[in-house]
C-alpha cells in the first residue's frame, strides 16, 4: 500500500472487494538484466524547435543494423545496452525486432530517435506516411516489434522518441499532420512506437516514451504484461491518436503501475475487441495528466472483465473515468472497480457511454452493456459532466457509486439513461436526475472526502 494512504483512509476501506488486485500474478518490481553487449552512441542530439532532435546531416546515419544484429545475437536473459559515449548521446533507427528473452536497454541520458523516413516502415512500397482510402489496412511497421517473443523487455532510464511532430523526410508534413488530415476521411498511415503480440511476459520498465506518431504501446494476444515506472510524454493537442498504453485484444494478466502518462489520446485504453477480449487487469499507483483518461473501449465486443483501478490521479484530462463503446463494437463490460481515484479539471470526470462516435455507427448488431461497475472513494473537483448513458432498455449500465464525492462548488451537469444506479453505502453527493429509463437506489448524501492534495504531483522531468 502506498505510504500516502493515511490510517484514517485505511480504516474507511470497508468495501473489501475493491482491494483485490485482478492481475492473477504476484507482480514485483522488474530488474534490468546484465548486458550481453554495449553499443556506444555515435550521434549527438541537438535542441530543435520541438525539443531534442538530430542535425539534418545525421538523418541518414542509421544505427538500425548494428542494434538489430546485437539483439539477434544476444543470449536470453540478457540485454542490449545503448550507451552514451561522451557527448554522443543519440541513436537513430528504423524498425527493430525484439527476440525472445532479450531486453533492449536504453541507457541514462540516451535517446533512441525514430527515423523520419516513412519508407523504412512501409509494409508495402508507398504504404506508410500517407492518408489512405478504402478498406483499412495497416501500412506501417512499428518502431519496435515484439512478435512471438516471450520474456522480452524494453527497459532503462533513457528515452525513445517517435518524433511525431517533426516533418517526415522529403515531405512538408509531419506524422501528426497526417492524423489531422484524416479527420476529413481516410486513415493516417503512421507507425506505432512499440507493438507486442503473441509475446507472453513482456515488460516495460523505467523507460520514457514520447512523441509517437500513433499509439505508444500496444499489447495484444498475450498473457502477462507489466508496465512499471514508465513515463509517456507527448503533447495534448495536434497529436491525434497517440494513446499511451493499450492492452488488448485477447489479453490477460496486465499490471500498469507507478507510471506517469500524458498524451494526445487515451492515457490507458483497455480494448476488448475480438477475439478473446481482456481480463485480469490492474492499474495502480499511477498519475495521468492531459489525455483522454483511464479508458475502457471502444472495442468491448470480446468482453472486458476483472479490471481493478486504484490510487490513480487524473489531472486535467479531457475525460477521467471512461468506459466507451457503441452498437458496432459493443459487448459486456463487467466486474470493474475503481478505488481511491482523484480527478480534477476534466470536462468529463465520469463518462460511461454507449454512444461513442469516433469509431463505427452508434447502432448495430453488437450492442454494449455494463454491469458490476463500482466507483469507490472517487473525488472530483473542477466541474464537468457526469454521464451514465446506456444503450437501450435491454442493454443497460449497472453501476454502484460508493463514496463518490464532488469536493468543490464548480458547475456540474448530468446525463442519465438506460441505467441502474446504486448510491452508497458510503456517502455520495452527486445530484443525479431521474433520467430516461433509469433507476436510482439510495439517496445523495454529503460526506467527508479524504484530501487529494498528495495525489496530484507534477509530471516528473528528466
Amino acid at each position: 500500500m502506498h505510504p500516502r494512504l493515511t490510517a484514517a483512509f485505511l480504516a474507511a476501506l470497508i468495501f473489501i472487494p475493491v482491494l483485490a488486485a485482478q492481475d492473477t500474478r504476484t507482480v514485483t518490481q522488474p530488474v534490468i538484466p546484465p548486458p550481453c553487449i554495449t553499443l556506444d552512441a555515435q550521434l549527438v542530439s541537438m535542441h530543435g524547435a520541438s525539443g531534442n532532435t538530430l542535425a539534418p546531416a545525421d538523418e541518414s546515419q542509421l544505427d538500425t543494423s548494428r542494434i538489430q544484429n546485437a539483439i539477434d545475437h544476444c543470449a536470453k536473459g540478457q540485454g542490449v545496452l545503448l550507451h552514451a559515449n561522451g557527448a554522443a548521446d543519440a541513436f537513430l533507427s528504423g524498425p527493430l525486432q525484439l527476440r525472445a528473452g532479450v531486453t533492449l536497454i536504453i541507457g541514462q541520458g540516451v535517446t533512441l530517435f525514430a527515423s523520419r523516413d516513412p519508407s523504412l516502415y512501409a509494409v508495402t512500397p508507398g504504404s506508410c506516411g500517407i492518408v489512405s482510402y478504402g478498406p483499412h489496412q495497416r501500412g506501417c511497421k512499428p518502431l519496435i516489434a515484439v512478435d512471438h517473443a516471450p520474456n522480452a523487455a524494453v527497459m532503462g532510464d533513457g528515452t525513445i522518441d517517435g518524433r511525431g511532430g517533426e516533418r517526415m523526410l522529403n515531405s512538408k508534413y509531419s506524422w501528426w499532420d497526417l492524423a489531422e488530415q484524416a479527420r476529413a476521411g481516410g486513415a493516417q498511415q503512421c507507425f506505432r512506437l512499440i507493438v507486442a503480440e503473441y509475446s507472453n511476459n513482456f515488460t516495460l520498465y523505467r523507460i520514457t516514451l514520447k512523441n509517437s506518431p500513433n499509439f505508444h504501446v500496444v499489447y495484444g494476444h498475450g498473457d502477462s504484461f507489466t508496465v512499471w515506472g514508465i513515463r509517456i510524454n507527448t503533447p495534448q493537442r495536434l497529436a491525434r491518436n497517440t494513446d499511451g498504453v493499450d492492452p488488448g485484444p485477447d489479453v490477460r494478466n496486465v499490471t500498469i503501475t507507478h507510471s506517469y502518462i500524458r498524451d494526445g489520446d487515451d492515457n490507458v485504453a483497455i480494448k476488448g475487441g475480438m477475439p478473446g477480449g481482456v481480463t485480469n487487469v490492474t492499474v495502480s499507483d499511477d498519475h495521468f495528466y492531459w489525455g483522454h483518461g483511464m479508458s475502457i473501449g471502444s472495442e468491448t465486443n470480446g468482453g472486458v472483465s476483472k479490471i481493478r483501478v486504484s490510487e490513480l490521479s487524473l489531472d486535467g484530462p479531457d475525460n477521467g473515468i471512461r468506459i466507451k463503446s457503441n452498437g458496432s463494437r459493443g459487448g459486456l463490460t463487467q466486474d470493474v472497480v475503481y478505488n481511491h481515484v482523484c480527478i480534477r479539471n476534466s470536462p468529463n470526470p465520469i463518462i460511461l457511454n454507449t454512444a461513442y462516435t469516433a469509431n463505427g455507427p452508434l447502432k448495430g448488431n453488437s450492442p454494449p452493456s455494463m454491469r458490476d461497475i463500482v466507483l469507490h472513494n472517487v473525488r472530483i473537483s473542477g466541474g464537468g459532466k457526469i454521464t451514465v448513458n446506456g444503450y437501450d432498455h435491454t442493454h443497460r449500465i449497472a453501476v454502484t457509486l460508493n463514496g463518490v464525492q464532488i469536493t468543490d462548488d464548480a458547475h456540474y451537469t448530468y446525463e442519465v439513461r438506460h441505467a441502474d444506479i446504486t448510491l452508497g453505502p458510503q456517502p455520495t453527493n452527486l445530484l443525479l436526475p431521474a433520467g430516461e429509463d433509469a433507476t436510482i437506489k439510495g439517496k445523495s448524501a454529503a460526506g467527508h472526502a479524504a484530501s487529494c492534495e498528495a495525489m496530484f504531483v507534477p509530471f516528473p522531468q528528466q
